[in-house]
């Protein structure tokens, strides 16, 4: 191995706003690669402490059950005040201590310490201010992890991912490529499933969207409508911003053989 190449940790590394995020709208993915033997991983960013129903304390216990559903080799949360989400945070602060406490400083130590082949990270495009503010900060963190000067603390040396995929949440994207998630679909409901102060449809008490009647069939709807698009029960989709390369394309696509699709995209 030459001095530049770079060493891998995590085969795959999710960031998320909020716990249950990432199980809602990349669980299925996280289980399928943990059930091959990856070694896969979660990053919260909050505790979540400012949601309508439950408690923090609830919350942890919640997410600790769904981790060991998905089979999850690292969970971290890096304790970020919830709604105050900020890429530029901390930025005021004198250099020794934005080294530690900044957002993008927290996110880049832990990229360059589990260095992960695949990071996955919220999709721009977002209802949840949070959600969009975890995707800028996220995606500049992975920046500045490369970047030898920007310093952490502890410091670690520059990392860069593989590849970096944005996962969509409440909005809808057009997929680069969709995952074939069939045959743990149950399992990541399941795992969502985990979250009951956060999805149990209840008449009394705070009335959230997660939380509405509905709730969980718009997901199964949605991760049959992508598993529709590449001929199979459930999917998840998955968008690149760089272009994906093919050394041998005839290979790939005996390796990922679907059936015809029932939907397809608008070719405009």
């Amino acid at each position: 191995m030459s001095p530049m190449a770079t060493v891998h940790g995590l085969e795959v590394l999710a960031f998320g706003p909020h716990p249950d995020d990432v199980e809602l709208f990349c669980g299925g993915l996280l289980a399928s690669l943990a059930s091959q033997g990856h070694r896969t991983g979660i990053v919260d960013l909050t505790r979540g402490e400012k949601s309508s129903r439950g408690t923090p304390e609830t919350r942890l216990a919640e997410t600790e059950a769904a981790s060991r559903v998905l089979g999850l080799t690292v969970r971290e949360n890096l304790e970020l005040p919830d709604g105050w989400i900020h890429p530029w945070g901390g930025f005021e602060a004198p250099e020794p201590e934005r080294t530690r406490t900044a957002p993008v400083a927290r996110v880049v130590e832990v990229l360059r310490r589990l260095r992960p082949e695949l990071v996955l990270v919220p999709w721009w495009h977002e209802r949840h201010p949070d959600h969009e503010a975890t995707s800028a900060l996220v995606t500049r963190a992975l920046f500045f992890a490369a970047v030898r000067k920007f310093e952490t603390e502890p410091p670690g040396e520059p990392f860069t991912p593989r590849q970096v995929l944005y996962y969509p949440m409440r909005h809808q994207a057009e997929p680069s490529f969709v995952v074939d998630v069939t045959a743990v679909h149950t399992r990541k409901m399941q795992a969502v499933r985990c979250y009951a102060s956060q999805v149990e449809a209840r008449i009394e008490g705070p009335q959230t969207l997660v939380g509405s009647p509905l709730s969980l069939t718009s997901l199964e709807a949605r991760d049959r409508f992508y598993g529709a698009r590449i001929g199979v029960a459930h999917g998840e989709p998955y968008v690149l911003r760089e272009t994906l390369g093919l050394k041998d394309p005839v290979e790939h696509f005996r390796r990922n053989a679907f059936a015809r699709p029932l939907f397809f995209p608008d070719p405009t």
